[in-house]
């Protein structure tokens, strides 16, 4: 039998000293590889760029380091890739959209996307805004997509009480979306932006108010269908209870509401003075065209409107008219509402 002779034997402990020296080449030479690929794209080539990553649902591993490659956020696409497996991070990376600069190792970019460290929003939803004004606020700070919105305004299912009576439609959340301050991620879809403005909502509108409106014989629907139209006449605060009982006065003696802010809902585009072809705008919404409610809200209200519809102020005004400085002058009579007009336009 042949035997091994020379440093080749392995029992010779030269052969053994190779051995670890070329795995120790080996070792420092993989770690070098690895320390160079780490190191900031901006530190190597002295040009530091910054801004937002997107990481969409369902990307792959592969794609979204070609999409970092391609931003120049790091050296080797492939490199992402085999760094991501080998850390084990491949499965924890979360869809959303972040902040990152190649002036971040391949590492910390890593773990920000990992560690879910995702751009946040703080979004003002202010009282009145129509849904419609909503959805471009949200698509103008790149939250949501205008697709998307509407079709979740359409589609998505919201298990409220309060929405039983809402026809179907893109309009049947208006007025429940509650105006407030909202904090964002980047990963929220719109099913989940309205779900958040529904409970808020839900919450806002408790369970005395609840009990208030069933004594004023309104449903939840005409407490907000009315709060929406006054939310869009008043200017002050102090005005709202007062407008609401105009508004509650006509309806009880079977009056048209002939709200002017009815008619800018129709129009979509805010006119200073409406003229006569103006209140003759064919629509349902139309409140100098047809008595009662319009079939909807035309604007999402805040809590102050809504408030001044279950605890309206105690008058017999049938008539307001707005002044220059945002008030309102209000009359029991059309003479005096003529008067009134004539004094205060001229």
């Amino acid at each position: 039998m042949a035997k091994s002779r020379g440093w080749i034997n392995p029992c010779n402990p030269v052969y053994w000293g190779v051995v670890l020296f070329l795995f120790g080449c080996l070792w420092l030479g993989a770690q070098f590889y690895i320390d160079n690929m780490l190191i900031p794209v901006g530190v190597r080539t002295h040009n530091i760029k910054a801004g937002v990553f997107t990481v969409r649902k369902g990307a792959s591993l592969r794609e979204i380091g070609d999409m970092l490659q391609g931003e120049d956020m790091i050296s080797s696409s492939s490199f992402f890739v085999f760094y991501a497996q080998l850390t084990g991070a491949e499965k924890q990376i979360e869809a959303g959209s972040y902040q990152l600069s190649n002036n971040l190792s391949m590492r910390e970019i890593l773990e920000r996307i990992v560690g879910g460290d995702m751009l946040s929003y703080r979004v003002v939803i202010p009282e009145g805004y129509t849904t419609d004004q909503i959805g471009k606020l949200l698509v103008s700070k790149k939250i949501v997509t205008g697709g998307d919105w509407q079709n979740a305004l359409a589609t998505e299912n919201f298990a409220y009480p309060f929405l039983k009576d809402a026809p179907a439609g893109p309009k049947r959340l208006d007025g429940f979306l509650f105006p407030a301050t909202y904090d964002l991620t980047s990963d929220f879809t719109s099913q989940e932006i309205l779900e958040l403005m529904l409970n808020r909502f839900n919450i806002a509108f408790t369970p005395d108010l609840q009990a208030r409106a069933q004594e004023q014989h309104l449903s939840i629907r005409q407490v907000v269908i009315l709060a929406s139209i006054v939310e869009r006449e008043a200017k002050l605060d102090s005005e709202r209870p007062i407008i609401a009982s105009v508004f509650l006065n006509r309806l009880r003696i079977g009056m048209p509401l002939e709200s002017d802010a009815t008619v800018q809902y129709v129009l979509g585009t805010p006119k200073e003075k409406l003229t006569d072809q103006d209140v003759r705008t064919p629509s349902p919404y139309n409140t100098y065209l047809h008595y009662g409610l319009p079939p909807g809200p035309i604007s999402n209200p805040g809590l102050a409107s809504i408030r001044a519809v279950l605890y309206p102020a105690k008058t017999n005004y049938l008539f307001f008219m707005g002044k220059a400085d945002g008030s309102h002058v209000f009359s029991v009579t059309y003479g005096e509402q003529v008067i009134a007009s004539q004094r205060y336009e001229q």
